[in-house]
């Protein structure tokens, strides 16, 4: 089904975690990592996949393009500015998908049309050669006015009949930073299909951020005002305070149905997977009281709360937590269970592996098993997340550490790093501060620690931690991740995997990192 036959009550879904969601600093993710997601994106019902910015670098250009062959069911769709390089190389990008998708964008406000010192007549020039451009490659094209919400309304009323007459079939309405209310949202896109000649013969969409919290609620309003695609992201990943979060818009359109009769192709069963995948590979933990997939999203401590559930789940719940892909139970695993019921149990969290991985995870969840009375389903994802961590140039061997009020900590460490195993001790401001320079004396590095995080996986003092560790070295950001009942392990293999993120990102000369300065229509 194209966009153009989508029926009155059908809400296309157009997913760009790939593009405006990994431009959140330090969300950066791998090429293997953004053709995993994509592929979940894709198996989860997701109609349009934005896979990058393919002339920013030659990595998202790689990426896009893989995608593109890839895809099964859903548009793939590249972002270009209003230059014709770019429209050409995105086009080079998606060519290969059997449904492609041009994006191409300019900033219309005023504070936009500074940037590149652009009357609106030569604006209007510029969007009118572009999309033109961009059509006569491609069938499919979306053009979108940066900072719509803030565009004086009679310039973004001509500015958007000059893309339809040019050719675009998606008219997408981005409130750019955030700053639009509901009412507004839904005016906007009502103002527009009502007086904008051609207005009935394309889709538009609408793309907000969260900066005053109100990206979900925009979205839907604008929805109530004609817009039948929503722009998101998983777990409303994106720059500054995030975009429009995906399992909250189509969970809101499937929960309250009665009064937003619009149905969406998403398997809400498969939201929580994913969810928490992108959050594993971007080093952005979801907050525990995130709507729909944070930890207490479905968890009830009050007496009234749980008396209420225990007679009628309906009184505190109106959603099931099956229904976003949680299990009905935490706890179903020990240390008597064998390999196969681990291989069910991943598979009912929605995780397929290979047999040399199973036999990884089967090694760590004993080890865990013997260490904590209860294992939960938290806990064993942690242990897939820390046996897929990728690169392994340095490797950590062991670590002790001796800790006390009476003096500083003292960490001694064995590593391997290129099959050679080296040792060094090391006394820092804590137990992880020391174990940290002692990485450093074995990998010298010029690294900067931006971001420690330290989140516990379930309850009780044998919890797993889960370790997020951000580094920054000459414009490159890696993040790594791990996950320990020992903090202080799982610290330092968080600050070992970014490390080897690193490396890898160095030894590819910096080509999947951005390497243009750009604006873009998030």
């Amino acid at each position: 089904m194209t966009d153009q036959t989508t029926p009155k009550d059908r809400v296309v879904i157009f997913d760009t975690t790939l593009r405006d969601g990994e431009q959140s600093p330090g969300a950066t993710m791998t090429h293997e990592e953004k053709l995993e997601i994509a592929e979940l994106l894709d198996d989860m019902g997701v109609d349009i996949i934005e896979a990058g910015f393919p002339i920013a670098s030659e990595g998202d250009f790689r990426a896009v393009s893989e995608i593109a062959q890839r895809s099964k069911q859903a548009v793939i769709c590249g972002l270009a500015r209003a230059q014709l390089p770019d429209i050409d190389r995105c086009w080079e990008a998606v060519k290969g998908a059997e449904r492609p998708r041009i994006h191409t964008f300019i900033g219309t406000s005023p504070l936009h049309r500074a940037i590149p010192n652009l009357t609106q007549d030569e604006m209007a020039e510029r969007i009118e050669q572009t999309v033109t451009h961009a059509r006569n490659l491609c069938d499919n094209v979306q053009w979108s006015p940066m900072d719509a919400t803030r565009t004086e309304w009679d310039y973004l009323r001509r500015v958007v009949e000059i893309a339809i007459k040019a050719g675009a079939t998606t008219i997408n309405i981005p409130d750019t930073v955030g700053y639009t209310a509901p009412r507004e949202s839904a005016d906007l896109i009502r103002r527009l299909i009502a007086e904008v000649p051609g207005a009935d013969e394309v889709i538009f969409a609408t793309h907000c951020h969260n900066d005053l919290g109100m990206a979900t609620a925009n979205a839907l309003a604008a929805v109530e005002g004609g817009a039948r695609q929503i722009e998101c992201t998983i777990n409303g990943l994106g720059e500054r305070a995030g975009n429009t979060a995906l399992e909250e818009v189509v969970m809101a359109l499937r929960t309250r149905s009665d009064i937003m009769p619009y149905e969406t192709g998403i398997d809400t069963r498969k939201i929580m997977r994913i969810s928490r995948r992108v959050a594993t590979v971007s080093g952005f933990p979801v907050q525990f009281n995130k709507a729909i997939v944070g930890k207490n999203a479905f968890a009830h401590e009050s007496g009234i709360h749980q008396d209420g559930m225990l007679k009628n789940a309906e009184t505190f719940e109106i959603m099931r937590p099956e229904d976003v892909g949680l299990s009905a139970t935490s706890l179903v695993m020990g240390k008597h269970s064998g390999r196969a019921a681990l291989r069910a149990k991943l598979k009912d969290l929605g995780v397929d592996v290979g047999d040399n991985q199973l036999k990884d995870i089967f090694v760590r969840f004993k080890e865990l098993a013997d260490r904590k009375k209860e294992v939960y389903d938290e806990d064993i994802l942690a242990l897939v997340t820390a046996t897929t961590e990728g690169s392994d140039r340095l490797q950590l061997v062991n670590l002790s550490v001796t800790c006390g009020t009476g003096g500083p900590a003292e960490a001694a460490l064995e590593m391997e790093i290129d099959g050679r195993e080296v040792s060094a001790t090391c006394t820092g401001d804590g137990p992880v501060d020391a174990t940290f320079k002692a990485v450093r004396a074995l990998h010298p590095n010029e690294a900067q620690l931006q971001l420690y995080q330290v989140h516990a996986v379930t309850e009780g003092t044998d919890a797993q931690a889960t370790v997020s560790v951000r580094l920054e070295e000459d414009g490159m950001i890696a993040t790594g991740q791990s996950a320990d009942t020992d903090t202080v392990v799982a610290s330092a293999r968080a600050y070992i995997n970014a490390l080897n993120r690193l490396l890898v990102r160095r030894d590819k000369t910096g080509k999947d990192t951005k390497e243009i300065s750009y604006k873009d229509v998030g």
